[in-house]
């Protein structure tokens, strides 16, 4: 049995496109407490972050917008997940991906406190790897990878506690990337499993080489799904839908993989945007893959009767 403990991010800072603060109430509605605890697990939820009193940074790039509201997310978020850590396994209920920029930083500080390795599994169709001297759009829900692996272009942030190092990074699923981030990406260690890779191998022969490194090191497993990920077929609430994204059973499996390791001890839940969804159908779907990452099975799934 898990301790879970979810905690509302209700961050809308990190992108252009409103409604992500309503993805908490959303997964709530979507019975994902209930989900869990149908699973065997012990859950306590913890309501909704605020942000707190904002500052008045500012950066040089003149694309960024929202930067004091984004930096006291990050401000709450590291220290709620810190914390939580302690406690059981945080599962951050989103909020735009921007919400990473302090859910991992929390998580790395705790991993750091109890000398184990982190490793980092992105589930998204973007690398996120700009900074905010970078990012074009000024979104910075493009920036989070960046902020974690320690890279510069950060000064308006607190210093990240314990940057992941590039080879505990894993990129899966990612198939929209602008000529700056690859360049980046090229320079790094991150693993980097495109969709292309995965058309050629599938899903499950890179994910399990990854999960085999983190369980080699005894490592901590922070796993961050982003809705896009997703194909938009299966998926469609989401401001950032790139076609190509996993199917419905590619997924599952990759989140039953997951979970058949035990290798996970945080997760963000991320970039659901309701006001775009059909009666609910992705926050239901992501309820449903939490379920696959703690521990359902397909023959354990209610099927209806003729």
């Amino acid at each position: 049995m898990t301790h879970c403990i979810l905690i509302g991010a209700p961050v809308d800072s990190g992108q252009a496109r409103p409604g992500c603060l309503m993805g908490p109430a959303a997964y709530r509605v979507a019975r994902l407490a209930e989900t869990l605890a149908a699973l065997g697990h012990a859950v306590e939820d913890r309501g909704d972050l605020t942000p707190g009193a904002l500052g008045s940074e500012a950066s040089a790039n003149p694309a960024v917008h929202h930067l004091p509201e984004t930096l006291g997310w990050t401000r709450a978020l590291s220290a709620a997940a810190r914390d939580a850590c302690r406690a059981g396994m945080p599962i951050f209920l989103g909020g735009d991906h921007s919400l990473s920029l302090g859910s991992v930083a929390g998580v790395a500080a705790h991993a750091a406190e109890a000398g184990r390795p982190l490793f980092v599994l992105w589930l998204d169709a973007h690398s996120d790897i700009h900074s905010v001297e970078t990012t074009e759009s000024g979104n910075l829900h493009g920036t989070p990878l960046g902020y974690l692996a320690g890279r510069p272009g950060f000064d308006a942030f607190p210093p990240f506690p314990a940057p992941v190092p590039e080879a505990n990074i894993c990129l899966f699923g990612i198939r929209s990337v602008d000529p700056a981030e690859h360049a980046a990406l090229a320079e790094t260690e991150i693993t980097v499993n495109d969709m292309r890779v995965l058309d050629e191998y599938g899903f499950a022969v890179p994910m399990r080489a990854f999960l085999d490194r983190v369980a080699a090191a005894g490592g901590m497993l922070h796993v961050s799904l982003d809705v896009d990920f997703l194909d938009p077929s299966v998926a469609p609430a989401v401001g950032t839908t790139v076609p190509g994204g996993a199917t419905f059973r590619e997924a599952h499996l990759v989140c039953e993989l997951i979970h058949e390791s035990g290798l996970m001890t945080s997760l963000d839940l991320v970039e659901l945007n309701p006001f775009l969804d059909e009666r609910g159908r992705t926050a239901r779907m992501m309820v449903d893959l939490v379920g696959s990452l703690m521990g359902r099975k397909v023959f354990d799934r209610p099927t209806r009767s003729g």
